[in-house]
């Protein structure tokens, strides 16, 4: 099943637009947060939250069977 990634965007009456990125541990989320600075032009403000501090887990579906004689 994959995981759930969820992009919170707020935009406040002065139009200063937030954007939170919540699903993905490591520097991932750098990734997708970088689409919306692309998009709306420098960041003002950042603020990493835990789940960037957190390891990023990856599952590899490949197996490796040794062969002895």
């Amino acid at each position: 099943m994959p995981k759930k990634i969820e992009i919170d965007v707020e935009i406040n009456e002065n139009g200063d637009v937030k954007v939170q990125v919540k699903g993905i541990k490591g520097k991932g989320c750098l990734e997708y947060s970088k689409i919306f600075q692309e998009l709306l032009g420098p960041i003002k403000e950042q603020k990493l939250t835990s789940e960037y501090y957190d390891h990023e887990v990856k599952i590899s579906d490949k197996v490796y069977v040794g062969y002895r004689q």
